[in-house]
């Protein structure tokens, strides 16, 4: 039951941490004159950062499975990001660029599980 209770803790600081992020780049890119050809290349910087800090600080309290829980916190929240996207979306699909988030966002999600359990 606590490692489920730390999955979410570490799905809800990766959602909060990806707002926090994004809010702060459509300053950037309402404030300055930064080419919106950058979105794509930080939404997938930002999905990564986002999902290694939430499972990072999901796993710090566990003592084992930091790459198995990193790998579920990253598969998760991307699945959530995946089905509000295809709700609000009616052309919704996946392509290249959304396989490469799947990837970095499952990938870091490991290395933020084994360095939470480090940590911890």
């Amino acid at each position: 039951m606590e490692g489920l209770k730390n999955i979410i803790k570490g799905i809800v600081i990766s959602i909060v941490c990806t707002f926090v992020f994004l809010f702060v780049f459509s300053l950037i890119l309402t404030y300055t004159n930064v080419s919106e050809t950058f979105i794509a290349p930080v939404i997938i910087v930002v999905t990564a950062i986002s999902i290694f800090i939430g499972s990072s600080i999901g796993n710090f309290n566990m003592r084992k499975n930091g790459l198995l829980n990193g790998a579920i916190i990253g598969g998760v929240y991307l699945l959530l990001i995946y089905m509000l996207s295809g709700m609000m979306s009616h052309n919704f699909s996946l392509n290249i660029q959304s396989i490469i988030i799947i990837i970095s966002g499952i990938v870091c999600g490991m290395f933020g599980g084994v360095i939470g359990v480090n940590k911890g």
